[in-house]
């Protein structure tokens, strides 16, 4: 009787072993703040901007990814922000460019998914600084580099900025991949911090 149930005590372990060993590692230790295919609305406290992103693709889950973000407090150097405010829809199953209006930089990302494409819709929280704006702007390698990959971007130092995204998008894959205006498996745009004048407010900041 007793080796019955030593038997079955270690098949029980094993099973175990063997459903922890083929769990996904996206789930160790990381705050995704999504589940699959579901919307999110994500934004940075108060006076503090976007300088990560991090995903994980599954096809299995309807080629959507699970996501991650982090923010860091801007130089005092900026000011407190001006004004606030969600930019233009970029719509799902397109390839599309978007940078923040009004020389404004991203502190949050909304995202709703469409299974009929497979893909995301994307807005961006922006938000202008006072005293100075962002300038010299260049775009990152796409992030992740080749579809399907798990993707990571970190800003390269302090006092740098996104402003926006340009994706790549695989219809037959049915993935995105960006290029941040310095974001996601889209295009990124960096800027730095600039003593420049800023451009005229549009009607949104009055």
């Amino acid at each position: 009787m007793n080796s019955v149930l030593a038997l079955r005590s270690l098949a029980q372990l094993l099973l175990l072993a063997t459903i922890i060993h083929t769990q996904p590692h996206y789930f160790h230790g990381e705050e995704w703040i999504n589940a699959w295919r579901q919307g999110f609305n994500f934004q940075c406290p108060h006076g503090e901007a976007l300088v990560a992103v991090k995903s994980y693709y599954s096809e299995e889950e309807g080629s959507d990814r699970l996501w991650s973000f982090e923010c860091q407090p801007t130089p005092t150097t900026l000011g407190e922000p001006s004004a606030c405010w969600w930019d233009d829809l970029n719509l799902a199953g397109m390839e599309w460019t978007s940078t923040c209006s009004d020389n404004g930089i991203v502190a949050g990302v909304q995202s709703q998914y469409f299974p009929s494409t497979l893909d995301r819709e994307w807005r961006f929280y922006c938000c202008r600084y006072s005293k100075r704006c962002p300038y010299s702007c260049w775009k990152t390698a796409d992030v992740p580099e080749y579809y399907k990959e798990e993707a990571e971007m970190v800003i390269p130092a302090y006092g740098y900025f996104i402003r926006g995204a340009q994706t790549t998008f695989s219809g037959v894959l049915s993935e995105k991949s960006l290029n941040l205006s310095f974001i996601l498996a889209l295009l990124i745009i960096l800027i730095m911090p600039g003593e420049l004048l800023c451009e005229k407010p549009s009607k949104r900041d009055r």
